[in-house]
Protein backbone atom coordinates (compact mmCIF):
# COMPACT_ATOMS: atom_id res chain seq x y z
CA UNK A 1 0.00 0.00 0.00
CA UNK A 2 1.35 4.03 -0.92
CA UNK A 3 -0.58 5.31 1.45
CA UNK A 4 0.29 6.23 5.34
CA UNK A 5 -0.44 2.98 7.13
CA UNK A 6 -4.16 2.74 7.75
CA UNK A 7 -5.52 1.97 10.63
CA UNK A 8 -6.47 -1.36 9.64
CA UNK A 9 -2.49 -1.99 8.69
CA UNK A 10 -1.82 -1.48 12.08
CA UNK A 11 -3.99 -3.72 13.95
CA UNK A 12 -3.11 -6.56 10.98
CA UNK A 13 0.56 -6.11 11.71
CA UNK A 14 0.00 -6.73 15.54
CA UNK A 15 -2.59 -9.64 14.89
CA UNK A 16 0.33 -11.51 12.36
CA UNK A 17 2.59 -10.93 15.11
CA UNK A 18 0.44 -12.82 17.29
CA UNK A 19 -0.36 -15.53 15.09
CA UNK A 20 3.37 -16.65 13.92
CA UNK A 21 3.50 -17.02 18.03
CA UNK A 22 0.73 -19.84 18.14
CA UNK A 23 1.84 -23.23 17.61
CA UNK A 24 -1.13 -25.35 18.31
CA UNK A 25 -2.16 -28.46 16.30
CA UNK A 26 -4.71 -27.05 13.70
CA UNK A 27 -5.63 -30.28 12.97
CA UNK A 28 -6.45 -30.90 16.35
CA UNK A 29 -8.55 -27.65 16.87
CA UNK A 30 -10.52 -28.88 13.57
CA UNK A 31 -11.13 -32.12 15.37
CA UNK A 32 -12.74 -30.43 18.63
CA UNK A 33 -14.74 -28.06 16.16
CA UNK A 34 -16.27 -31.17 14.75
CA UNK A 35 -17.36 -32.83 18.18
CA UNK A 36 -19.46 -29.62 19.08
CA UNK A 37 -23.01 -29.11 18.79
CA UNK A 38 -24.33 -27.33 15.07
CA UNK A 39 -24.35 -23.94 15.10
CA UNK A 40 -27.85 -21.53 15.06
CA UNK A 41 -27.48 -20.65 11.75
CA UNK A 42 -26.50 -17.25 11.41
CA UNK A 43 -27.11 -16.33 7.53
CA UNK A 44 -30.31 -18.57 7.57
CA UNK A 45 -31.52 -16.54 10.41
CA UNK A 46 -31.04 -12.97 8.13
CA UNK A 47 -32.87 -14.05 5.33
CA UNK A 48 -35.87 -15.79 7.50
CA UNK A 49 -35.85 -11.97 8.98
CA UNK A 50 -35.15 -10.31 5.38
CA UNK A 51 -39.04 -11.66 4.14
CA UNK A 52 -40.51 -9.06 6.75
CA UNK A 53 -38.41 -6.21 6.77
CA UNK A 54 -34.47 -5.40 7.30
CA UNK A 55 -32.50 -7.99 8.95
CA UNK A 56 -30.48 -6.00 12.37
CA UNK A 57 -27.39 -7.69 12.93
CA UNK A 58 -26.63 -5.66 16.44
CA UNK A 59 -23.22 -5.21 17.39
CA UNK A 60 -21.69 -5.20 21.20
CA UNK A 61 -18.36 -3.10 20.39
CA UNK A 62 -16.95 -1.27 23.68
CA UNK A 63 -14.61 1.19 22.29
CA UNK A 64 -13.31 2.50 18.77
CA UNK A 65 -9.63 3.01 17.56
CA UNK A 66 -11.21 6.33 15.79
CA UNK A 67 -13.54 7.28 18.72
CA UNK A 68 -11.71 5.69 22.21
CA UNK A 69 -14.74 4.37 24.51
CA UNK A 70 -18.43 4.44 22.94
CA UNK A 71 -20.09 3.43 26.58
CA UNK A 72 -18.22 2.52 30.04
CA UNK A 73 -18.94 -0.21 31.73
CA UNK A 74 -20.72 -2.32 28.94
CA UNK A 75 -22.82 -5.67 30.61
CA UNK A 76 -23.16 -7.99 27.27
CA UNK A 77 -25.51 -9.60 29.25
CA UNK A 78 -27.63 -6.89 29.07
CA UNK A 79 -27.19 -5.32 25.82
CA UNK A 80 -28.10 -8.70 24.36
CA UNK A 81 -31.20 -9.00 26.28
CA UNK A 82 -32.34 -5.84 24.69
CA UNK A 83 -31.22 -6.02 21.22
CA UNK A 84 -33.16 -9.67 21.12
CA UNK A 85 -36.23 -8.15 23.05
CA UNK A 86 -36.22 -5.24 20.36
CA UNK A 87 -36.58 -7.66 16.97
CA UNK A 88 -32.41 -8.03 16.30
CA UNK A 89 -31.79 -11.08 14.04
CA UNK A 90 -28.25 -12.05 14.55
CA UNK A 91 -25.33 -10.63 17.27
CA UNK A 92 -22.01 -9.09 16.34
CA UNK A 93 -19.23 -9.24 19.23
CA UNK A 94 -16.10 -7.51 19.20
CA UNK A 95 -13.36 -9.82 20.96
CA UNK A 96 -10.20 -7.94 20.03
CA UNK A 97 -9.14 -6.73 23.10
CA UNK A 98 -5.79 -4.36 22.36
CA UNK A 99 -8.06 -1.96 19.94
CA UNK A 100 -11.42 -2.73 20.49
CA UNK A 101 -11.78 -3.70 24.54
CA UNK A 102 -13.70 -6.33 23.46
CA UNK A 103 -12.93 -10.47 24.60
CA UNK A 104 -13.97 -14.07 24.39
CA UNK A 105 -15.81 -13.45 27.04
CA UNK A 106 -18.01 -10.57 25.62
CA UNK A 107 -18.74 -13.10 23.22
CA UNK A 108 -19.96 -16.12 25.26
CA UNK A 109 -21.58 -13.98 28.34
CA UNK A 110 -23.87 -12.44 25.15
CA UNK A 111 -23.99 -15.74 23.42
CA UNK A 112 -25.15 -17.32 26.47
CA UNK A 113 -28.25 -14.49 27.57
CA UNK A 114 -30.20 -14.90 24.28
CA UNK A 115 -31.18 -17.32 21.21
CA UNK A 116 -29.66 -15.22 18.45
CA UNK A 117 -27.06 -16.46 15.85
CA UNK A 118 -23.57 -14.40 17.18
CA UNK A 119 -20.87 -13.45 14.49
CA UNK A 120 -17.22 -13.28 16.12
CA UNK A 121 -16.09 -9.47 14.95
CA UNK A 122 -12.64 -9.71 14.58
CA UNK A 123 -9.18 -9.89 12.48
CA UNK A 124 -9.61 -13.18 11.42
CA UNK A 125 -5.43 -13.70 10.00
CA UNK A 126 -4.95 -17.94 10.49
CA UNK A 127 -6.72 -20.77 10.50
CA UNK A 128 -6.16 -20.98 14.61
CA UNK A 129 -8.52 -18.25 14.13
CA UNK A 130 -11.15 -19.49 12.59
CA UNK A 131 -11.52 -22.64 14.75
CA UNK A 132 -11.29 -20.51 17.78
CA UNK A 133 -14.52 -18.47 16.47
CA UNK A 134 -16.16 -21.91 16.87
CA UNK A 135 -14.45 -23.16 20.02
CA UNK A 136 -15.50 -20.02 21.51
CA UNK A 137 -19.30 -20.71 20.52
CA UNK A 138 -19.40 -18.07 17.53
CA UNK A 139 -21.99 -19.34 14.84
CA UNK A 140 -20.24 -17.11 12.24
CA UNK A 141 -16.63 -15.84 11.65
CA UNK A 142 -15.49 -12.93 9.69
CA UNK A 143 -13.07 -12.47 6.78
CA UNK A 144 -11.88 -8.93 5.92
CA UNK A 145 -10.69 -9.22 1.97
CA UNK A 146 -9.02 -5.90 2.52
CA UNK A 147 -7.00 -8.19 5.25
CA UNK A 148 -6.26 -11.39 3.49
CA UNK A 149 -4.89 -12.31 0.17
CA UNK A 150 -6.86 -14.21 -2.50
CA UNK A 151 -5.63 -17.47 -0.95
CA UNK A 152 -6.06 -16.84 2.57
CA UNK A 153 -9.80 -15.75 1.80
CA UNK A 154 -10.31 -19.31 -0.24
CA UNK A 155 -8.90 -21.30 2.52
CA UNK A 156 -10.62 -19.96 6.03
CA UNK A 157 -13.78 -19.83 3.76
CA UNK A 158 -13.46 -22.80 3.56
CA UNK A 159 -11.88 -24.21 6.80
CA UNK A 160 -14.66 -22.65 8.60
CA UNK A 161 -17.56 -23.72 6.07
CA UNK A 162 -16.01 -27.43 7.48
CA UNK A 163 -16.07 -26.48 10.96
CA UNK A 164 -20.10 -25.73 10.67
CA UNK A 165 -19.82 -21.98 10.90
CA UNK A 166 -21.28 -19.28 8.74
CA UNK A 167 -18.95 -16.71 6.87
CA UNK A 168 -19.66 -13.03 6.88
CA UNK A 169 -17.23 -11.90 3.97
CA UNK A 170 -16.35 -7.92 4.50
CA UNK A 171 -15.79 -6.04 1.18
CA UNK A 172 -15.28 -2.32 0.05
CA UNK A 173 -15.00 -2.59 -3.76
CA UNK A 174 -15.50 -4.49 -6.87
CA UNK A 175 -12.30 -6.23 -7.05
CA UNK A 176 -12.62 -7.87 -3.33
CA UNK A 177 -16.36 -8.46 -4.36
CA UNK A 178 -14.62 -10.62 -7.43
CA UNK A 179 -12.12 -12.45 -4.67
CA UNK A 180 -15.23 -13.38 -2.10
CA UNK A 181 -17.58 -14.55 -4.94
CA UNK A 182 -14.28 -16.91 -5.93
CA UNK A 183 -14.21 -17.61 -2.48
CA UNK A 184 -17.74 -19.17 -3.16
CA UNK A 185 -19.03 -16.51 -0.96
CA UNK A 186 -22.93 -16.79 0.93
CA UNK A 187 -22.88 -13.82 2.77
CA UNK A 188 -21.34 -10.54 1.96
CA UNK A 189 -21.24 -7.53 3.87
CA UNK A 190 -20.56 -4.09 2.25
CA UNK A 191 -18.38 -1.66 4.59
CA UNK A 192 -19.06 1.62 3.61
CA UNK A 193 -16.66 3.14 5.56
CA UNK A 194 -13.04 3.80 3.87
CA UNK A 195 -10.38 1.97 5.44
CA UNK A 196 -7.68 5.14 4.18
CA UNK A 197 -9.24 7.73 5.30
CA UNK A 198 -11.93 6.57 7.44
CA UNK A 199 -15.13 8.32 5.98
CA UNK A 200 -18.29 6.46 5.98
CA UNK A 201 -18.86 6.92 2.08
CA UNK A 202 -23.10 5.93 1.87
CA UNK A 203 -23.11 5.99 -2.26
CA UNK A 204 -20.64 2.67 -1.71
CA UNK A 205 -23.06 0.36 0.08
CA UNK A 206 -26.23 1.60 -2.87
CA UNK A 207 -23.87 1.37 -5.27
CA UNK A 208 -21.85 -2.40 -4.65
CA UNK A 209 -26.10 -3.81 -3.75
CA UNK A 210 -26.41 -4.50 -7.64
CA UNK A 211 -23.03 -6.00 -8.24
CA UNK A 212 -23.56 -8.45 -5.78
CA UNK A 213 -24.72 -11.88 -7.18
CA UNK A 214 -28.66 -12.76 -6.41
CA UNK A 215 -28.53 -15.93 -4.07
CA UNK A 216 -25.92 -14.38 -2.14
CA UNK A 217 -27.26 -12.52 1.34
CA UNK A 218 -26.08 -8.95 1.43
CA UNK A 219 -25.42 -6.97 4.51
CA UNK A 220 -24.20 -3.29 4.31
CA UNK A 221 -21.99 -2.67 7.71
CA UNK A 222 -20.88 0.91 9.04
CA UNK A 223 -22.41 3.97 9.52
CA UNK A 224 -25.83 3.24 9.52
CA UNK A 225 -26.97 6.51 11.91
CA UNK A 226 -30.96 5.93 11.12
CA UNK A 227 -33.93 4.90 10.22
CA UNK A 228 -33.49 6.79 6.97
CA UNK A 229 -30.04 4.87 6.39
CA UNK A 230 -32.24 1.49 7.22
CA UNK A 231 -35.16 2.49 4.73
CA UNK A 232 -32.74 3.52 1.79
CA UNK A 233 -30.17 0.05 2.24
CA UNK A 234 -33.85 -2.19 2.10
CA UNK A 235 -34.88 -0.56 -0.82
CA UNK A 236 -31.54 -0.91 -2.67
CA UNK A 237 -31.87 -4.54 -1.70
CA UNK A 238 -29.72 -5.51 0.98
CA UNK A 239 -31.39 -8.48 3.44
CA UNK A 240 -29.47 -6.83 6.37
CA UNK A 241 -27.64 -4.08 8.24
CA UNK A 242 -25.01 -4.30 10.76
CA UNK A 243 -24.71 -1.74 13.58
CA UNK A 244 -22.72 -0.80 16.15
CA UNK A 245 -22.12 2.22 17.68
CA UNK A 246 -25.58 4.06 16.92
CA UNK A 247 -27.25 1.16 18.79
CA UNK A 248 -24.62 0.59 21.70
CA UNK A 249 -24.87 4.39 22.43
CA UNK A 250 -28.86 4.75 22.07
CA UNK A 251 -30.04 5.67 25.34
CA UNK A 252 -32.80 2.83 24.45
CA UNK A 253 -31.42 0.07 22.25
CA UNK A 254 -34.16 -2.41 21.96
CA UNK A 255 -36.15 0.27 20.29
CA UNK A 256 -33.44 1.60 18.11
CA UNK A 257 -33.05 -1.52 17.16
CA UNK A 258 -37.04 -1.99 16.93
CA UNK A 259 -37.31 1.43 14.54
CA UNK A 260 -34.41 0.06 12.30
CA UNK A 261 -36.13 -3.65 11.75
CA UNK A 262 -39.19 -1.73 10.37
CA UNK A 263 -37.87 1.51 8.97
CA UNK A 264 -39.85 2.16 5.61
CA UNK A 265 -39.55 5.32 2.68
Amino acid sequence: MNHAATYLDRILVRHRELATKDERDVDQLVERCHTMAPTRGFRQRLMNDALSGISVISEIKRRSPSKGDLVVGLDPELIAVAYESGGASCLSVLTDEEFFGGSISDLQRASSACELPVLRKDFTISRHDVCDARLMGADCVLLIAAALSQAELREFHSLATDVGLDVLVEIHDERELEFAVQAKATLIGVNQRDLVTFQVDHARALRMANLIPTGVARVAESGVRNTEDAAELHEAGYHAILVGESLVTAPDPSEAVRLLRHARR
